[in-house]
């Protein structure tokens, strides 16, 4: 991360350039569907050095503006956007905010790559303003944005329940290395919540907490429940995982609502050489990760 500050004209322009980090859930519980209409959740979350690029820039002036290298964002506002405009609100700032993304995390592909833009923008903008805002309201109006975002702060591997914003950091967890496959189209995460048929119900307490300390406990805890719906509609699911298991993965499973699926795997070198054996023919983007560490990287 770079913070700089440049001079245009007689306008003070603070700068400050920071990674997004995307994420894959190493299990997914969907214990049922809250009167509220949202889903009761347990979850483990692990963030991941495949990550997307953001320049946040503020001066003298009014509005905001995101760019983003690539992507479409259409007339509304975006998660960035929303974000940017609640800090605002929030701290009743008046300055002009310019948001710059170039994307790397594959869009709307259970990696949290939004949710991700929009925790950076909001730490980003409360580092560039003098830390006006403490952490914890922070979180909080990362939870009006979405489920994902207060985990993006909370930069550690976290056990989340309620809708996903209830975050409990887990003991630390083996190194592994993965290779993250992704199909190239977008699912949509509403889609698939309305598809899923639940089956179960009970408490969060009578669910087994995620807790593992070697490989071998971690690919044995993979599990998500929405799985079955994704793989139902797109077959490419279940082809990318037999491909990881037949090259040498552990464990292998979709992250999120999909279409990322992702291999465990021992080392650099496995991954790597599981890698190359992909088929030139194959649409599918490829990405060996691992796991952050505690802070955003």
């Amino acid at each position: 991360m770079v913070c700089t500050t440049l001079q245009e004209g007689v306008f003070a322009v603070k700068t400050l350039i920071v990674n997004a980090p995307a994420k894959i859930n190493l299990c997914l519980n969907v214990l049922g569907r809250r009167v509220d209409g949202y889903h009761e959740l347990a979850m483990a979350m692990q963030r991941i050095d495949l990550a997307d690029r953001l320049e946040i820039s503020i001066e003298d002036g009014v509005g905001i503006e995101v760019f983003c290298e690539n992507l479409e964002l259409g007339g509304g506002e975006n998660i960035a956007s929303r974000a940017a405009r609640l800090f605002l609100t929030e701290t009743q700032i008046q300055q002009k905010i310019s948001i710059y993304i170039e994307k790397r995390i594959p869009v709307a592909a259970g990696l949290g790559g939004g949710s991700s833009d929009a925790a950076a923008v909001l730490s980003g903008l409360n580092r560039l303003c003098g830390h006006p805002v403490p952490l914890v309201r922070l979180m909080e109006l990362a939870a009006d944005l979405g489920a994902d975002v207060p985990f993006f702060l909370f930069e550690r591997p976290a056990w989340a329940t309620g809708t996903g914003t209830q975050l409990e950091e887990l003991p630390p967890l083996p190194e592994v290395c993965y290779l993250l496959l992704n199909p190239g189209f977008a699912v949509s995460t509403d889609w698939v919540y309305q598809s899923l048929q639940l089956t179960k119900g009970g408490k969060l307490a009578n669910l087994p907490r995620f807790s593992v300390t070697t490989i071998t406990d971690l690919v044995e805890a993979l599990n998500n429940d929405l799985e079955c719906v994704t793989a139902g509609r797109h077959p490419e699911i279940s082809e990318m995982k037999d491909f990881l298991l037949k090259n040498g993965a552990l464990g292998a499973l979709m992250s999120g609502s999909g279409a990322s699926v992702f291999g465990v795997y021992e080392d650099m070198s496995t991954a790597m050489a599981a890698h190359a054996q992909l088929d030139s023919r194959r649409s599918w983007k490829a990405f060996v990760t691992q796991p952050l560490k505690i802070g955003r990287g």
